[in-house]
C-alpha cells in the first residue's frame, strides 16, 4: 500500500528530469545540431515509454485496490454475519433494531428484532444508563462478556463459556488441607484397658476412613489423636452443604464411661503454597480448639474464617499442671517488666474487675507495681456498689488509673495483661496494646476470629466458668507472700458467682475449688449479695421488658424493647436470664436500644441451642449458653427480623455458617 501512495511522487520526479533534459538539449542544439537531433529522438522515445509504463502501473494498482476492497468488504460481511461474536444494535427505547445471525439463534422465532434488551438480560438497561462499558451475563447456559458502546447503541457479545468453565475447574480443584484432632482422646482413654482402647481406635479410624473415601479425600493418621486430610475446594463445598455431619457421627461413638468422643477440624484453603496452607490449617485448628472443640474452623488466605458445629458444652480439660505452668510463666514475665498494666473489657462487669484485682495481687506478690486501667465514665449500674467499696479502700483504689494516665506510665518494657476478653476492639484502651511487646491474654470466652496480635502468653480456657476462676487458680501458685484482703477475695468470688448465675451454669468441680480457696482467704458471701443488689426502679423496668416477650418456635423467648427506651447491657442480660427460667423455654433473646445508639441483643440458652454461633452470625460472640452482640445502623424491628431469619436457618439446617 505504501508503493501505491508513492506513485504520484515518482511522476513528479520524472517531469523534473525531463525539464532539465530539455534545457540541456537546447544547449546541445546550439553547439551541435546533429547530436541535438539524435538526443531529441532518444528523449522523446524515453518520454513515451515512461508514460506508457506509468499508465500500466496505475491500471494494475487500481485493479489491485479494487480486488482488495472487495475482499475487505467480503471479510467484513462474513465477520458480521458468520463469526461466533454477537452484535446487537438497539434504539433509544432499548429495543433491538438489528442482530447478527449468531445472536438471532437465541430467539424463539429466529429474530431478536423488535424485542427489548431485557430478553437477553435484565442487567443491560440499568448498566447502559449507568454508563457501564462491560457486563457479564448468562444466557441459555452460555457465559457472555459484553462490550457496551452507548453512543453507537451497539453491543458486542463474546462467548466466554469455555474460559469460565476452565476458571471454575481451577477454582474447584484448588487444594485444601485439613487437620483433624480428637479433642478428648487422652481423657477418655487414660483409664481404658488396651482392648477397649484398640476397639475405640478402630471405630474412629474406620468411621473417618469411610467419610474420607465417600467424599474423595486422602486421609492419613499421624498420631493417636491427629489425622491429616487432603481434598479440593469442590469437596469442601459439599462438606459445608452437609454441615460436616461427621462431627455428629463421631460424637455418637461412646466409650464405656459414656463420655462422647468429639472431633475438631482445622481447614486451610486458598491460592497459596503448601507450607502456607499448612499454617492456615493449624491456625484454624487452634481457633476450633480455643472455642471449645467439637467444631470445624475454615480459614482462607484472606484471613476469613467460617465455623461449623460447636453444639455441645465443652468438657473440662484444664489440669492443675497447666495452671501451675501458666502461673509460673506469668510470674517470670511480671518480674522482668517495669510495671504491669491490667485491662478488662469496655463496660466492665464483676468478672472483669475481679480478675483484674487478682492479677494486681500477682504483681504485688512479685514486687512489681501494678495498675488497673479503668474509665469511671464507663461503669454499668450493676458495678456501682463494688466500685464504691473499692474507693473506700485507698490502698486498693490508688491502683485504678484512667487510660490517659496509663499512656503516661507505660514503657516498652511494661507488661500488659488483658483479662475477660481477647478482642482488641473490646479492651478498655486499644491504643495501649501497641505501646509494648509484652502482652498476656487470660480469658474464658471461646476464641473469635479477632484476636490480640502477637501475645507473649495466652491462657484461654472456654471450659472455665469465669476469668475470675482462672485467675484464682493462678494465685494459688504465686509466692507465699501473697496476702489477699477480704474485699479483693470477695471481688473475685463475685465474678465467679455472677458468671455462673450463683453456681447454676458452666460450673465444674474446679469452680467450687476456686470458690473454696477464696472463702478461705476471707471472701464474704453476704457482701457479694450486697454488690449484686439492684434498685426497685431497675427491677420494674426489667419486668416490663420481660412482659413484652413472645414465644417463638415453641421454646424460644424473644423480647424486644420499645423504640426510644434505653436499656443497659446488664439489664437486658438479666432479662434474658430471667426468661430462661420460664417453663418450656430453652433459649431467650432480648433486644433493645443502647445508650451508644446501637441495638443490643443478649442471648441465653440451656445448651440445646448454641447462642454463640447465632450471635457470631450477627457480629457478636460469647459461649454456647451465653452470648451477645451490638448492631449499628439498624432498628429494633430489623434486628428482630434478622434474628428470626438466622434462627430459622439454624433450626432448619442444624447450624449457621
Amino acid at each position: 500500500m505504501q508503493d501505491i501512495q508513492n506513485k504520484p511522487t515518482l511522476s513528479r520526479h520524472l517531469w523534473i528530469i525531463y525539464i532539465i533534459s530539455v534545457i540541456l538539449l537546447g544547449f546541445i542544439w546550439y553547439f551541435h545540431w546533429i547530436i541535438g537531433l539524435v538526443m531529441t529522438v532518444v528523449l522523446f522515445g524515453s518520454f513515451y515509454y515512461s508514460i506508457q509504463t506509468e499508465k500500466m502501473l496505475i491500471n494494475e494498482t487500481e485493479e489491485y485496490i479494487s480486488t482488495l476492497s472487495h475482499r475487505v468488504r467480503k471479510v467484513g460481511e462474513e465477520a458480521l454475519l458468520e463469526m461466533p461474536i454477537g452484535i446487537v444494535l438497539f434504539n433509544e427505547e432499548y429495543y433491538i433494531e438489528w442482530a447478527n445471525p449468531y445472536m438471532n439463534r437465541f430467539a424463539e422465532d429466529d429474530t431478536l428484532v423488535g424485542k427489548s434488551l431485557n430478553l437477553l438480560s435484565e442487567q443491560f438497561i440499568p448498566m447502559i444508563k449507568e454508563n457501564k462499558n462491560e457486563i457479564w451475563f448468562q444466557l441459555e447456559g452460555y457465559e457472555f462478556q459484553t462490550s457496551i458502546k452507548k453512543e453507537e447503541r451497539l453491543l458486542y457479545l463474546f462467548d466466554r463459556t469455555t474460559q469460565t468453565e476452565i476458571q471454575q475447574l481451577y477454582h474447584n480443584e484448588q487444594t485444601t488441607l485439613s487437620i483433624i484432632f480428637l479433642d478428648n482422646y487422652e481423657e477418655i482413654t487414660q483409664n481404658m484397658d488396651d482392648t477397649i482402647k484398640s476397639q475405640l481406635n478402630s471405630k474412629v479410624t474406620s468411621l473417618l476412613n469411610n467419610w474420607a473415601h465417600e467424599n474423595g479425600m486422602y486421609l492419613k493418621r499421624t498420631s493417636q489423636e491427629r489425622f491429616v486430610a487432603v481434598g479440593t475446594k469442590e469437596i469442601l463445598h459439599q462438606l459445608e452443604k452437609s454441615k460436616f455431619d461427621i462431627l455428629d457421627e463421631v460424637r455418637e461413638l461412646n466409650a464405656d464411661q459414656n463420655i462422647p468422643v468429639t472431633l475438631s477440624i482445622g481447614i486451610g484453603l486458598g491460592n497459596v503454597d503448601l507450607p502456607a496452607l499448612g499454617e492456615l490449617a493449624q491456625s484454624s485448628l487452634d481457633l476450633a480448639l480455643g472455642r471449645g472443640g467439637d467444631q470445624v474452623a475454615i480459614k482462607d488466605d484472606a484471613g476469613k474464617v467460617r465455623f461449623y458445629g460447636g453444639k455441645t458444652n465443652p468438657m473440662e480439660k484444664r489440669t492443675r499442671v497447666r495452671a501451675r505452668v501458666i502461673s509460673h510463666a506469668l510470674k517470670q514475665l511480671v518480674k522482668e517488666s517495669d510495671n504491669v498494666i491490667i485491662m478488662g473489657h469496655k463496660a466492665p462487669d464483676m468478672d472483669s474487675v475481679g480478675a483484674a484485682i487478682g492479677i494486681l495481687n500477682i504483681a504485688k506478690a512479685n514486687g512489681v507495681n501494678g495498675y488497673i486501667v479503668f474509665d469511671p465514665e464507663d461503669v454499668s449500674t450493676g458495678l456501682y456498689r463494688l466500685i464504691d467499696a473499692i474507693k473506700e479502700e485507698e490502698s486498693l483504689w490508688q491502683h485504678f488509673i484512667d487510660p490517659e494516665e496509663a499512656e503516661d506510665i507505660i514503657s516498652n518494657r511494661s507488661l500488659i495483661v488483658v483479662v475477660d476478653t481477647h478482642k482488641p476492639s473490646l479492651v478498655a484502651s486499644e491504643k495501649l496494646l501497641n505501646k509494648t511487646e509484652y502482652k498476656v491474654v487470660i480469658d474464658h470466652h471461646r476464641r473469635a476470629e479477632e484476636f490480640i496480635e502477637n501475645p507473649t502468653l495466652v491462657y484461654m480456657e472456654p471450659y472455665a466458668s469465669s476469668t475470675a476462676e482462672l485467675v484464682t487458680e493462678l494465685l494459688e501458685y504465686q509466692p507465699k507472700t501473697l496476702k489477699l484482703r477480704m474485699l479483693e477475695a470477695t471481688a473475685l468470688l463475685a465474678g465467679i458467682i455472677v458468671d455462673t448465675k450463683s453456681f447454676t451454669l458452666r460450673t465444674g468441680s474446679r469452680t467450687f475449688d476456686a470458690a473454696s480457696y477464696l472463702r478461705s482467704k476471707g471472701a464474704d458471701t453476704i457482701l457479694v449479695q450486697q454488690f449484686m443488689k439492684e434498685d426497685l426502679d431497675l427491677f420494674i423496668k426489667r419486668s416490663k421488658l420481660i412482659e413484652r416477650a413472645d414465644v417463638y418456635r415453641d421454646n424460644i423467648a424473644i423480647s424486644a424493647g420499645k423504640h426510644g427506651e434505653i436499656y443497659s447491657p446488664v439489664l437486658i442480660a438479666q432479662a434474658a436470664d430471667t426468661l430462661l427460667t420460664m417453663s418450656g423455654i430453652n433459649a431467650s433473646f432480648v433486644i433493645s436500644e443502647r445508650s451508644d445508639g446501637q441495638i443490643g441483643i443478649s442471648a441465653r440458652s440451656l445448651g440445646d441451642v448454641n447462642v454463640q454461633v447465632i450471635m457470631e452470625k450477627m457480629n457478636g460472640g460469647g459461649h454456647l449458653t451465653n452470648a451477645a452482640t451490638q448492631i449499628e445502623d439498624t432498628t429494633i424491628e430489623d434486628a428482630e427480623e434478622l434474628l428470626k431469619d438466622i434462627l430459622e436457618e439454624y433450626l432448619e439446617g442444624g447450624d449457621v455458617k
